[in-house]
């Protein structure tokens, strides 16, 4: 399918507006780390006011280095693909996690999406609702779903092996919903990972240490951060189409915010063309499609999940 949407592409879109706009990636991401550490430090040594001021722009902020490891995951931060993995690699830390991890996770989504393998606003026959309310709110809603990422990649640095553990896979990640992701991390090089996941606890002790930060400015920021970037991963999937390709959204949003997530709110023009610079989304995007509101869509997952449609099943955000 992604070979037919990739086909299309090349079709009807000029080689300008394909290209990867590898020069403006850099200058980027050389902008928008220095705009975290302030926003760190005002949090640690500003007023209560300032405090959540700057944890309210952290939470948008910190999303463009997520966003260019996202670029890079897809091989399109860079065309040289030394390049295009190095940057992935540095923009990792800020979130922070394994470059690595977060290249499995994210395409293994693209192969998994609305499947019964990965749906949080739906409970399959035989799942509670309860449970499933429970990681709804808690892991979505709530940004639990950013902190078990962190977590994880500590549990990683201390225990590799339980990564590759049959009764680790087949007990807790199976009950969490993570099992397919274990068993694809289980298959990579553990030495690779290990040191990515390094790297992001060593980059997070030095601004700690560089920034004097306090816990409580810290917490704050990436509790911010955790509460933004947890919704919105699914936001932009909640009741759409049960199609693996289609079962995303553009949303409407400020365009402030979306230039800072580089327009990671087209979501469903990502979907489609996965292989798209995020320059080229804009063009990408059919206005003739339903396009809710981040709010929209917000606010109805905090009515819980909803007995899933079958696959295949349009969308039911309207009912």
């Amino acid at each position: 399918v992604h070979n037919v949407y990739r086909l299309y592409w090349v079709d009807v879109q000029s080689r300008d507006v394909m290209q990867i706009p590898e020069k403006r990636n850099i200058a980027i991401f050389l902008a928008a780390y220095p705009a975290t550490w302030g926003l760190l430090w005002l949090a640690s040594h500003g007023s209560i006011a300032w405090a959540l001021l700057a944890a309210w722009a952290f939470a948008f902020v910190n999303h463009t280095p997520f966003s260019l490891m996202h670029e890079a995951v897809h091989g399109v931060f860079s065309p040289n693909r030394a390049r295009n993995n190095f940057f992935g690699t540095l923009s990792a830390p800020a979130f922070p996690t394994s470059f690595t991890l977060q290249k499995i996770a994210h395409l293994g989504h693209h192969r998994r999406n609305r499947t019964d393998e990965e749906l949080y606003d739906y409970y399959l026959p035989g799942q509670s609702r309860f449970l499933r309310n429970f990681q709804l709110y808690s892991g979505n809603l709530m940004g639990f779903y950013w902190f078990c990422i962190p977590l994880s990649n500590l549990i990683y640095l201390v225990t590799p092996w339980l990564y590759t553990s049959r009764a680790f896979i087949e007990g807790p990640a199976r009950h969490l919903g993570f099992e397919p992701y274990i068993r694809e991390i289980a298959q990579h090089s553990i030495l690779k990972i290990w040191l990515e996941c390094f790297l992001a606890l060593s980059y997070q002790v030095a601004i700690w240490i560089a920034l004097d930060l306090t816990w409580q400015g810290w917490l704050l920021c990436y509790w911010a951060f955790a509460l933004h970037w947890s919704a919105l991963q699914y936001v932009d999937h909640a009741w759409s189409r049960r199609d693996v390709v289609n079962g995303a959204w553009d949303l409407k949003v400020l365009p402030p915010t979306r230039a800072l997530a580089l327009n990671y709110h087209y979501h469903l023009a990502h979907h489609r063309h996965p292989q798209a610079p995020w320059t080229a989304l804009p063009a990408l995007v059919d206005n003739d499609e339903r396009r809710p509101t981040f709010w929209q869509i917000y606010l109805r997952l905090w009515g819980g999940t909803r007995p899933a449609p079958p696959m295949g099943g349009a969308s039911t955000l309207g009912t």
